[in-house]
């Protein structure tokens, strides 16, 4: 049996952001984006999962334990980018002033 890591999105991540400087957003926005699909598709997986596995579906604990463990880690890293860009915006804020 083969194990899947969820946090397969972070080389998404890396790979989108570049290092120079472009005129458009546009790709900067989608990569946020596609992470926030991503880990609304992860809980929407462990919910499905879940539902299975209480409807008495062939379903395994282990996983329905696994894909929980995948939604609540791609959703703890979506909140901790959030709060580090929100204590960048605010960190900015004080320095124009």
């Amino acid at each position: 049996m083969e194990i899947n890591t969820g946090l397969k999105i972070l080389p998404k991540i890396t790979d989108a952001i570049e290092l120079q400087p472009k005129k458009d957003d546009a790709k900067f926005k989608n990569v946020f984006t596609e992470f926030i699909g991503s880990v609304n598709t992860e809980q929407m997986k462990a919910a499905e999962i879940t539902g299975d596995f209480i409807n008495g579906e062939d379903v395994e604990l282990h996983d329905v334990m696994i894909a929980g463990e995948k939604a609540k880690t791609s959703l703890d890293l979506l909140m901790q980018i959030r709060n580090n860009a929100i204590d960048m915006y605010k960190e900015l804020s004080r320095m124009q002033i």
